[in-house]
């Protein structure tokens, strides 16, 4: 029985490991795409490292693209197997790979327009809409709580994450050949606890073995309490005070919701100032729909809110943008007002653009509000870059930079030891720090031991396998 990892090793994306069972099954846990500025990204994506025909099951932790992106090449390159998945993750996916598909073709014909030019060998989509509807196809809905023996030597229990909607903690049971079970969680992505829409993460059996998110490994994010106060002091800086714009890169799930129903709030209490908001990207319109759809993922306040304000995702001077002409229109409105727009990294997606035509006033603000890999354009930023390409182009920044990370759905390293609680330390006997850079990831290893996790830690290598 081993365990191998193709993906999310010392970096933050490209979740991918695989679980070989005493009686040689395959079960994949994630199949992420590999994003942002890594080496040999356009390699890792197109070859994974593992024949796809080989694999039995995929299960996966929730539809984040660095999770679930390559599920579709998966079945392009030969997977025939079962996809499980809570239904709220399977709702996702189904709006963010056909995008994610559409974001493919684009790339190919951008890249093959520069290829044709020098006569050089032209290069495939890593995946098509087709390729998305028979993943979809294979993906079998499990509920929170509900135990699933997927064959005679394995049940799979998700419990709630509390990351994205549909978010889940994977736990596996493994009968072995002695006869013995042994119990093995993989975190997927842990998200904060006291999120304003999401339930916290839940409680989760006990394990052997744990594959443990490492993200924000060395950093604690400020307390609920300065979050929306201090959102409103960027508002009404950026919006009353200087007259500008406020560009907010945002992820399309959860967390434009987030910041949507924070404006909503204030709105409702009358401190939000008379200014336009638009959320300017097809996926996030698309995705609100999907959660307002899926109450099982609220917490209990949530709930209670949305009795007395039904529609907790809009309000008066609040605009949802798709079309793409609409969202060029926005170049030219000269008044204040907030642009919220994908991708969170500011990596792709119609952000870049508002970005690139707002960049350079020093009356704008950028607002980052989540975890973005350092060489990212949003990273690049938030680390105090003085001048950024954008589209190949050289820009100077002269608008506010201003961060906030509350509102990452990644949990800090004290809320995923909050998490961790319910387990006996004692009994866990490997733990692996995933999906974190290995500095980061050499200062949570540092953290568990001063805690006393007495067990085996290991910060895998991409490809590396071990025996369980």
């Amino acid at each position: 029985m081993n365990l191998q990892f193709f993906g999310a090793a010392q970096v933050v994306t490209g979740s991918k490991h695989i679980l070989t069972t005493p009686e040689g099954k395959k079960i994949l846990l994630d199949c992420g795409l590999f994003q942002g500025k890594i080496e040999n990204k356009n390699d890792l994506n197109r070859n994974f490292g593992f024949d796809p025909y080989d694999i039995d099951y995929l299960i996966l932790s929730h539809a984040h693209i660095d999770h679930s992106g390559l599920i579709p090449r998966l079945v392009k390159e030969g997977f025939r197997g079962i996809i499980f998945a809570t239904p709220a993750t399977i709702s996702l996916c189904e709006i963010m790979l056909l995008d994610s598909a559409h974001i493919q073709s684009d790339d190919a014909k951008y890249i093959n327009k520069r290829k044709k030019k020098h006569n050089e060998p032209l290069v495939e989509a890593l995946y098509t809409e087709d390729d998305v509807m028979r993943a979809l196809d294979l993906m079998v809905p499990v509920e929170y709580d509900e135990k699933l023996q997927i064959d005679k030597e394995t049940t799979l229990h998700f419990t709630d994450a509390g990351h994205i909607l549909g978010s889940a903690l994977v736990n596996l049971t493994v009968k072995q050949k002695n006869g013995k079970k042994l119990q093995i969680a993989f975190t997927g992505d842990v998200g904060k606890y006291n999120d304003s829409i999401l339930r916290d993460p839940q409680p989760f059996p006990q394990c052997d073995i744990l594959l443990c998110e490492s993200t924000y490994g060395d950093r604690l994010h400020p307390v609920i309490e300065d979050t929306e106060k201090r959102l409103l002091e960027v508002v009404r800086k950026t919006c009353v005070e200087n007259s500008g714009k406020l560009i907010i890169p945002a992820f399309s799930v959860d967390r434009t919701q987030e910041l949507v129903y924070a404006l909503d709030k204030m709105k409702d209490n009358g401190t939000l100032p008379n200014i336009k908001v638009f959320v300017d990207s097809p996926l996030s319109v698309k995705a609100t729909a999907v959660i307002r759809k899926h109450q099982e993922c609220y917490n209990k306040d949530f709930i209670d809110h949305i009795q007395k304000d039904p529609d907790p995702f809009g309000f008066k001077n609040l605009t949802y943008v798709s079309d793409v002409e609409q969202s060029k229109l926005l170049n030219d409105i000269k008044e204040p007002c907030i642009i919220i727009s994908a991708s969170g990294m500011a990596e792709a997606g119609r952000i870049k653009h508002h970005i690139k035509n707002n960049i350079e006033n020093t009356n704008n603000t950028i607002l980052i509000v989540g975890y973005c890999t350092p060489d990212s354009l949003g990273g690049r930023l938030k680390n105090g870059a003085t001048e950024v390409r954008i589209y190949g182009v050289t820009y100077p920044v002269k608008a506010n930079v201003e961060s906030m990370d509350y509102y990452s759905a990644h949990a800090d390293y004290e809320g995923i030891f909050k998490l961790l609680e319910c387990q006996n330390k004692k009994k866990i006997n490997h733990l692996f720090l995933v999906h974190g850079e290995k500095e980061v990831q050499e200062h949570f290893k540092t953290k568990f031991i001063e805690r006393g996790y007495s067990c085996r830690i290991d910060i895998p290598e991409q490809g590396e396998k071990f025996d369980l």
